[in-house]
Protein backbone atom coordinates (compact mmCIF):
# COMPACT_ATOMS: atom_id res chain seq x y z
CA UNK A 1 0.00 0.00 0.00
CA UNK A 2 2.82 2.28 0.93
CA UNK A 3 4.71 1.39 -2.38
CA UNK A 4 1.76 2.29 -4.53
CA UNK A 5 1.36 5.55 -2.77
CA UNK A 6 5.03 6.40 -3.49
CA UNK A 7 4.71 5.57 -7.23
CA UNK A 8 1.62 7.71 -7.51
CA UNK A 9 3.43 10.62 -5.91
CA UNK A 10 6.39 10.17 -8.27
CA UNK A 11 4.15 10.12 -11.30
CA UNK A 12 2.45 13.25 -10.16
CA UNK A 13 5.78 15.03 -9.72
CA UNK A 14 6.90 14.01 -13.23
CA UNK A 15 3.68 15.28 -14.78
CA UNK A 16 3.99 18.51 -12.87
CA UNK A 17 7.62 19.08 -14.03
CA UNK A 18 6.99 18.57 -17.77
CA UNK A 19 5.46 22.03 -18.49
CA UNK A 20 8.45 23.77 -16.83
CA UNK A 21 10.96 21.80 -18.95
CA UNK A 22 9.06 22.59 -22.11
CA UNK A 23 9.14 26.28 -21.25
CA UNK A 24 12.89 26.16 -20.71
CA UNK A 25 13.43 24.45 -24.06
CA UNK A 26 11.20 26.94 -25.86
CA UNK A 27 13.03 29.83 -24.23
CA UNK A 28 16.41 28.39 -25.26
CA UNK A 29 15.26 28.03 -28.85
CA UNK A 30 14.01 31.64 -28.89
CA UNK A 31 17.31 32.92 -27.52
CA UNK A 32 19.23 30.85 -30.10
CA UNK A 33 17.07 32.19 -32.96
CA UNK A 34 17.56 35.79 -31.84
CA UNK A 35 21.32 35.22 -31.69
CA UNK A 36 21.38 33.84 -35.21
CA UNK A 37 19.34 36.77 -36.50
CA UNK A 38 21.56 39.28 -34.70
CA UNK A 39 24.70 37.64 -36.07
CA UNK A 40 23.27 37.66 -39.59
CA UNK A 41 22.28 41.28 -39.24
CA UNK A 42 25.76 42.31 -38.07
CA UNK A 43 27.36 40.29 -40.88
CA UNK A 44 25.17 41.95 -43.53
CA UNK A 45 25.91 45.35 -42.05
CA UNK A 46 29.66 44.74 -42.25
CA UNK A 47 29.37 43.49 -45.85
CA UNK A 48 27.25 46.48 -46.80
CA UNK A 49 29.67 48.99 -45.33
CA UNK A 50 32.60 47.19 -47.00
CA UNK A 51 30.80 47.21 -50.36
CA UNK A 52 30.08 50.94 -50.09
CA UNK A 53 33.69 51.62 -49.17
CA UNK A 54 34.91 49.54 -52.13
CA UNK A 55 32.56 51.33 -54.54
CA UNK A 56 33.75 54.70 -53.27
CA UNK A 57 37.39 53.62 -53.65
CA UNK A 58 36.85 52.42 -57.21
CA UNK A 59 35.15 55.68 -58.12
CA UNK A 60 38.23 57.63 -57.08
CA UNK A 61 40.76 55.02 -58.27
CA UNK A 62 39.44 53.35 -61.45
CA UNK A 63 42.89 51.95 -62.13
CA UNK A 64 42.50 49.67 -59.11
CA UNK A 65 39.30 48.32 -60.64
CA UNK A 66 41.14 47.40 -63.82
CA UNK A 67 43.90 45.70 -61.85
CA UNK A 68 41.32 43.78 -59.80
CA UNK A 69 39.48 42.73 -62.95
CA UNK A 70 42.68 41.53 -64.59
CA UNK A 71 43.59 39.62 -61.41
CA UNK A 72 40.23 37.88 -61.14
CA UNK A 73 39.66 37.39 -64.85
CA UNK A 74 43.05 37.26 -66.58
CA UNK A 75 42.99 37.77 -70.33
CA UNK A 76 44.37 35.03 -72.56
CA UNK A 77 47.92 35.67 -73.63
CA UNK A 78 48.02 36.95 -77.19
CA UNK A 79 50.62 35.50 -79.47
CA UNK A 80 53.51 37.87 -79.90
CA UNK A 81 53.83 39.14 -83.44
CA UNK A 82 57.11 40.35 -84.84
CA UNK A 83 56.94 44.01 -85.86
CA UNK A 84 59.23 44.84 -88.73
CA UNK A 85 60.27 48.46 -89.10
CA UNK A 86 59.74 49.90 -92.59
CA UNK A 87 62.82 50.34 -94.72
CA UNK A 88 64.22 53.83 -94.80
CA UNK A 89 63.58 54.11 -98.53
CA UNK A 90 59.87 53.49 -97.91
CA UNK A 91 59.71 56.53 -95.63
CA UNK A 92 61.36 58.62 -98.31
CA UNK A 93 59.24 57.36 -101.19
CA UNK A 94 58.08 60.24 -103.33
CA UNK A 95 54.45 60.70 -104.38
CA UNK A 96 53.83 59.48 -107.90
CA UNK A 97 53.34 63.00 -109.26
CA UNK A 98 56.83 64.02 -108.18
CA UNK A 99 58.41 61.53 -110.57
CA UNK A 100 58.78 63.59 -113.73
CA UNK A 101 60.33 63.17 -117.10
CA UNK A 102 62.74 65.97 -116.26
CA UNK A 103 64.87 63.51 -114.34
CA UNK A 104 65.49 61.59 -117.55
CA UNK A 105 66.31 64.62 -119.71
CA UNK A 106 69.97 65.32 -120.48
CA UNK A 107 71.66 67.91 -118.30
CA UNK A 108 72.59 71.29 -119.72
CA UNK A 109 75.98 72.83 -119.03
CA UNK A 110 74.47 75.14 -116.40
CA UNK A 111 72.68 72.25 -114.69
CA UNK A 112 75.84 70.17 -114.59
CA UNK A 113 77.74 73.02 -113.00
CA UNK A 114 74.89 73.58 -110.52
CA UNK A 115 74.37 69.97 -109.47
CA UNK A 116 78.06 69.13 -109.30
CA UNK A 117 79.33 65.58 -109.04
CA UNK A 118 78.33 62.59 -106.96
CA UNK A 119 81.49 63.10 -104.92
CA UNK A 120 80.48 66.67 -104.11
CA UNK A 121 77.03 65.51 -103.02
CA UNK A 122 78.67 62.97 -100.75
CA UNK A 123 80.81 65.68 -99.15
CA UNK A 124 77.66 67.70 -98.49
CA UNK A 125 75.89 64.64 -97.11
CA UNK A 126 78.69 63.77 -94.70
CA UNK A 127 78.99 67.33 -93.44
CA UNK A 128 75.25 67.80 -92.85
CA UNK A 129 75.00 64.40 -91.20
CA UNK A 130 77.66 65.29 -88.66
CA UNK A 131 76.53 68.87 -88.12
CA UNK A 132 72.88 68.05 -87.47
CA UNK A 133 73.42 64.55 -86.05
CA UNK A 134 71.22 62.79 -88.59
CA UNK A 135 71.91 59.27 -89.84
CA UNK A 136 74.08 59.32 -92.94
CA UNK A 137 71.66 57.21 -95.01
CA UNK A 138 68.76 59.52 -94.15
CA UNK A 139 70.83 62.62 -94.88
CA UNK A 140 71.90 61.14 -98.20
CA UNK A 141 68.27 60.72 -99.24
CA UNK A 142 67.45 64.30 -98.22
CA UNK A 143 70.44 65.66 -100.13
CA UNK A 144 69.62 63.56 -103.21
CA UNK A 145 66.01 64.77 -103.13
CA UNK A 146 67.14 68.39 -102.82
CA UNK A 147 69.46 68.02 -105.82
CA UNK A 148 66.80 66.31 -107.95
CA UNK A 149 64.23 68.94 -107.02
CA UNK A 150 66.72 71.72 -107.76
CA UNK A 151 67.37 70.28 -111.21
CA UNK A 152 63.65 70.08 -111.95
CA UNK A 153 62.58 73.55 -110.79
CA UNK A 154 65.89 75.30 -111.58
CA UNK A 155 67.00 76.35 -108.10
CA UNK A 156 70.35 76.00 -106.35
CA UNK A 157 70.24 72.75 -104.29
CA UNK A 158 72.57 74.21 -101.66
CA UNK A 159 70.12 77.05 -101.07
CA UNK A 160 67.35 74.48 -100.58
CA UNK A 161 69.52 72.54 -98.14
CA UNK A 162 70.47 75.72 -96.27
CA UNK A 163 66.78 76.60 -95.78
CA UNK A 164 66.07 73.05 -94.62
CA UNK A 165 68.93 73.21 -92.14
CA UNK A 166 67.90 76.53 -90.61
CA UNK A 167 64.16 75.82 -90.65
CA UNK A 168 64.08 72.32 -89.15
CA UNK A 169 67.60 71.08 -88.51
CA UNK A 170 66.82 68.36 -91.11
CA UNK A 171 63.96 67.02 -89.00
CA UNK A 172 61.21 65.86 -91.43
CA UNK A 173 58.61 65.75 -88.64
CA UNK A 174 59.24 69.20 -87.16
CA UNK A 175 56.17 71.37 -86.56
CA UNK A 176 56.08 74.94 -85.28
CA UNK A 177 53.45 76.39 -82.90
CA UNK A 178 51.83 78.21 -85.84
CA UNK A 179 51.52 75.06 -87.97
CA UNK A 180 54.61 75.17 -90.19
CA UNK A 181 55.51 71.57 -90.98
CA UNK A 182 58.32 69.37 -92.16
CA UNK A 183 61.85 69.93 -93.40
CA UNK A 184 61.18 73.33 -94.94
CA UNK A 185 58.47 74.32 -92.42
CA UNK A 186 55.77 74.76 -95.03
CA UNK A 187 52.46 76.28 -93.93
CA UNK A 188 50.40 73.46 -95.38
CA UNK A 189 47.06 75.12 -94.55
CA UNK A 190 48.04 78.16 -96.60
CA UNK A 191 49.69 76.27 -99.47
CA UNK A 192 47.29 73.32 -99.45
CA UNK A 193 46.70 73.55 -103.19
CA UNK A 194 50.36 72.75 -103.86
CA UNK A 195 49.90 69.40 -102.08
CA UNK A 196 46.77 68.37 -103.97
CA UNK A 197 48.57 66.35 -106.64
CA UNK A 198 50.68 64.67 -103.96
CA UNK A 199 47.91 63.30 -101.75
CA UNK A 200 46.68 66.41 -99.95
CA UNK A 201 47.99 68.28 -96.92
CA UNK A 202 48.71 65.01 -95.12
CA UNK A 203 51.72 64.73 -97.46
CA UNK A 204 53.27 67.79 -95.78
CA UNK A 205 55.34 65.50 -93.56
CA UNK A 206 56.48 63.40 -96.51
CA UNK A 207 60.10 64.55 -96.92
CA UNK A 208 60.04 64.46 -100.71
CA UNK A 209 56.74 66.32 -101.01
CA UNK A 210 57.79 68.85 -98.39
CA UNK A 211 61.09 69.59 -100.13
CA UNK A 212 59.36 69.99 -103.48
CA UNK A 213 56.60 72.29 -102.25
CA UNK A 214 58.95 74.31 -100.06
CA UNK A 215 61.37 74.75 -102.95
CA UNK A 216 58.58 75.89 -105.28
CA UNK A 217 57.45 78.44 -102.70
CA UNK A 218 61.01 79.66 -102.18
CA UNK A 219 61.60 80.02 -105.90
CA UNK A 220 58.36 81.96 -106.32
CA UNK A 221 59.25 84.35 -103.49
CA UNK A 222 62.78 84.92 -104.80
CA UNK A 223 61.45 85.54 -108.30
CA UNK A 224 58.81 88.00 -107.14
CA UNK A 225 61.13 89.71 -104.65
CA UNK A 226 63.92 90.16 -107.17
CA UNK A 227 66.63 88.95 -104.79
CA UNK A 228 67.42 86.03 -102.57
CA UNK A 229 67.30 88.24 -99.47
CA UNK A 230 63.82 89.47 -100.36
CA UNK A 231 62.69 85.93 -101.13
CA UNK A 232 63.97 84.63 -97.79
CA UNK A 233 62.33 87.54 -95.96
CA UNK A 234 58.99 86.63 -97.50
CA UNK A 235 59.57 82.94 -96.89
CA UNK A 236 60.00 83.48 -93.14
CA UNK A 237 56.87 85.67 -93.07
CA UNK A 238 58.62 89.00 -92.50
CA UNK A 239 57.83 90.69 -95.81
CA UNK A 240 55.82 93.42 -94.10
CA UNK A 241 58.42 94.11 -91.43
CA UNK A 242 61.57 96.19 -91.45
CA UNK A 243 63.77 93.19 -90.58
CA UNK A 244 63.65 89.40 -90.67
CA UNK A 245 65.53 89.15 -87.33
CA UNK A 246 68.61 87.76 -89.02
CA UNK A 247 66.89 84.80 -90.68
CA UNK A 248 68.22 85.56 -94.16
CA UNK A 249 71.75 86.03 -92.85
CA UNK A 250 71.66 82.67 -91.09
CA UNK A 251 70.42 80.89 -94.21
CA UNK A 252 73.02 82.55 -96.43
CA UNK A 253 75.81 81.84 -93.94
CA UNK A 254 74.85 78.16 -93.97
CA UNK A 255 74.63 78.26 -97.77
CA UNK A 256 78.20 79.55 -98.02
CA UNK A 257 79.43 76.83 -95.70
CA UNK A 258 77.79 74.27 -97.96
CA UNK A 259 79.45 75.89 -100.97
CA UNK A 260 82.82 75.49 -99.27
CA UNK A 261 82.03 71.88 -98.37
CA UNK A 262 80.99 71.05 -101.93
CA UNK A 263 84.27 72.54 -103.14
CA UNK A 264 86.19 70.07 -100.98
CA UNK A 265 87.18 72.52 -98.25
CA UNK A 266 87.30 71.54 -94.58
CA UNK A 267 84.52 73.31 -92.69
CA UNK A 268 83.92 72.74 -88.95
CA UNK A 269 80.64 71.00 -88.19
CA UNK A 270 80.35 72.48 -84.71
CA UNK A 271 79.62 76.02 -83.64
CA UNK A 272 76.58 78.30 -83.92
CA UNK A 273 75.09 79.44 -87.19
CA UNK A 274 76.39 82.98 -87.59
CA UNK A 275 75.81 85.62 -90.18
CA UNK A 276 78.33 86.12 -92.94
CA UNK A 277 79.63 89.43 -94.27
CA UNK A 278 79.95 88.05 -97.79
CA UNK A 279 77.60 89.73 -100.31
CA UNK A 280 74.33 87.89 -100.86
CA UNK A 281 73.53 85.92 -104.03
CA UNK A 282 72.03 87.77 -106.94
CA UNK A 283 69.50 86.87 -109.59
CA UNK A 284 70.54 86.82 -113.24
CA UNK A 285 68.09 86.60 -116.17
CA UNK A 286 68.89 84.02 -118.82
CA UNK A 287 70.06 85.60 -122.07
CA UNK A 288 68.46 83.12 -124.46
CA UNK A 289 64.81 83.37 -123.36
CA UNK A 290 64.61 86.55 -121.35
CA UNK A 291 62.91 84.61 -118.55
CA UNK A 292 64.33 84.05 -115.11
CA UNK A 293 66.18 80.77 -114.85
CA UNK A 294 69.20 79.20 -113.19
CA UNK A 295 72.44 80.81 -114.23
CA UNK A 296 75.64 79.60 -112.60
CA UNK A 297 78.14 82.40 -112.12
CA UNK A 298 81.53 82.50 -110.36
CA UNK A 299 82.35 84.23 -107.06
CA UNK A 300 79.96 84.21 -104.13
CA UNK A 301 76.66 84.39 -106.00
CA UNK A 302 73.97 81.80 -105.83
CA UNK A 303 72.87 80.65 -109.25
CA UNK A 304 69.87 82.92 -109.76
CA UNK A 305 66.38 82.31 -110.95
Amino acid sequence: MTHRSTEASSDASTVAGQPALAQLRARAKAISARGVLATAQHTLTVFGISALALIALLMFRPDLGKQLTHSLFPLPMAEAQAVEAPHLSALMEAPASVQTAANEAPLSKEEKALLGTQRQQQWVTNWLSKRYRVANDATNMLVSTAYLTAREIKLDPLLILAVMAIESGLNPFAESPVGAQGLMQVMSKIHHEKFQDMGGVQAALNPVANIRVGSLILKDYVTRGGSVEAGLKTYVGAAGFATDSGYGSRVLAEYRRLKQVSAGQRVPTSGPVLASSTPAPTIMPAKDTGSLTIKVVPSNNIAGL
